[in-house]
């Protein structure tokens, strides 16, 4: 959507405005010698702002002078969470800004929020900033997982700077402005509900409470009013667009990393990159936080994981529901996320009908991933989708590269002739007359399978090293991968648009790069 220039997008100020007893007006500190390095165009457009805040001297004005139309009202949150299962109160934005909220041209509202912004009340002695590591690599995912049709915060804009900052070697301070329906998050309505019983004035941290609530309800969940109970409502929707955002994290192999409930959205997206990875190999205990030496956050744990992370955010609900009824509304989530599940996953395979007959099919597709033998199938249950048995043993192949080998046939007997791909040709040849038998059950013509099959396994997906190889380019000034990668990225789906070098599966010493969660 080109802009015509006609008109520009009302900027708000509504968490402000509404919470002002909750939040911290502060101004974003300058960085030494910013550069607007990356712009989403495609994402500007779309929310209709002005071409000429595109100048450099122009944005930096936006973004640093004191009463600019970004920083008249800019904020930091308040907020608690619980990390590593660990409740944690002394949380908020520690080098974020929520700068204003977009309302778009068509419509839609867009919180523009500001990281790397510089020291806030909760940066806890900390600098504030963010890095250009980090900052590319959160910038890619959000990107990558929009284009996978995952929801997820996108970036609007990258700046890089001078200005070194330290963490476990020198690095250059990076900002990014990224974009979500709102920033409330699970540890906002955390705080707030156990800020009443930790010592503070009852009676003022439940008005806290109360202001959050009814600020959700009336700008983000309106529908939600209508209903007998409108927080029920709220909280229903929550958990089933947190089912939907989780059944999609398994079916495309992401791992988050770090799901502490301060990282959770009250959307249903993908939010607050750390040590993030698509697993390269199908490995269902894929940890890829190296600072999570339990493996809490392991890829196969996320599922049950997101219904923990419910619960705990169900708990400031209590005042405003029966725990029967919240209950209730908890149990929502199992079925709606094994319910996605299977639908999506049926459509990597081109089928539409989740029967027995398909999820037994899959089931042998993923016992088939991991080595061809010892691996357990048919589970639905939420904390065992496609987990492996422990012993398993053998050579995992790469999960992604196996989707899409599956498209671009002409006929069956081409897809037959992959069994010479895999180790296990007797698991294959019994997954394949499944496969086949299916399809031909549900009617499917083979042309129309392998039509959906193109729109639903992507020949490319964000892969560690690669990031890495954009980052290290990047730190030299070399933006031409960054913006080759996310060329194929953001059109992962259509084969024109593959560079065989991203597609391609990594050699051995290039998988399962786990990261910390300063990354």
């Amino acid at each position: 959507m080109k802009q015509q220039g006609l008109r520009h997008p009302r900027l708000l100020h509504t968490y402000a405005d509404a919470l002002s007893e909750l939040i911290t007006p502060i101004k974003p500190t300058p960085v030494y010698q910013p550069q607007l390095q990356v712009i989403n165009h495609d994402l500007w457009d779309a929310m209709g702002l002005p071409q000429e805040w595109q100048v450099n001297d122009t944005f930096m004005a936006l973004l640093f002078d004191r009463d600019s139309t970004f920083t008249e009202h800019s904020v930091a949150q308040k907020y608690g969470g619980h990390q590593f299962g660990q409740w944690n109160p002394q949380l908020g934005d520690g080098r974020g800004l929520l700068l204003t909220e977009v309302e778009a041209l068509d419509g839609t509202r867009h919180d523009l929020h500001l990281k790397g912004a510089g020291p806030t009340p909760y940066s806890r002695h900390a600098d504030g900033r963010a890095v250009l590591r980090s900052t590319i690599r959160e910038y890619l995912a959000s990107e990558a997982l929009h284009h996978l049709h995952i929801p997820t915060s996108r970036a609007l804009c990258l700046i890089s700077s001078s200005e070194p900052v330290y963490r476990e070697t020198l690095e250059k301070a990076a900002l990014m402005i990224r974009t979500a329906p709102s920033h409330l998050r699970f540890g906002h309505f955390e705080y707030f509900y156990h800020d009443r019983e930790s010592g503070s004035d009852p009676e003022v941290a439940t008005d806290k409470l109360n202001q959050l609530m009814q600020y959700a309800l009336t700008e983000h969940f309106p529908e939600a009013l209508a209903s007998d109970n409108p927080h029920l409502s709220m909280l229903s929707s929550i958990v089933q667009d947190t089912a939907r955002l989780i059944a999609k994290w398994q079916v495309y192999g992401f791992n988050h990393g770090v799901m502490n409930t301060d990282n959770m959205s009250i959307h249903g997206i993908t939010f607050d990159y750390g040590p993030y990875a698509f697993f390269d190999d199908f490995e269902p205990h894929y940890v890829c936080n190296k600072s999570d030496h339990q493996g809490r956050y392991r890829f196969s744990q996320q599922p049950s994981i997101g219904l923990w992370n419910l619960n705990a955010l169900a708990q400031a609900f209590r005042p405003f529901a029966k725990i029967e009824d919240i209950t209730k509304v908890l149990d929502q989530y199992e079925p709606a996320l094994v319910e996605h599940y299977h639908a999506m996953m049926l459509k990597r395979f081109g089928l539409s009908e989740v029967t027995d007959g398909a999820l037994a099919m899959m089931a042998l597709f993923m016992k088939l991933l991991q080595s061809g033998q010892g691996a357990q199938s048919g589970q639905t249950h939420v904390q065992q989708l496609d987990q492996p048995d422990e012993q398993a043993t053998g050579i995992n192949r790469d999960y992604h590269i196996s989707f899409r080998q599956l498209c671009g046939h002409t006929d069956w007997d081409e897809i037959a002739q992959l069994r010479d791909n895999y180790l296990d040709i007797a698991l294959f040849d019994q997954w394949f007359a499944a496969y086949r038998t299916e399809a031909e059950a549900q009617n499917v013509a083979f042309v129309t399978m392998q039509t959906n099959m193109n729109l639903a396994n992507p020949h490319t997906v964000l892969r560690n090293h690669h990031a890495q190889a954009v980052i290290e380019a990047a730190e030299q000034g070399d933006y031409s991968l960054f913006h080759a990668y996310l060329s194929a990225l953001s059109d992962p789906f259509n084969e024109a648009s593959k560079i065989e070098r991203f597609a391609a599966p990594p050699v051995a010493t290039d998988k399962g790069i786990a990261l910390s969660c300063s990354s």
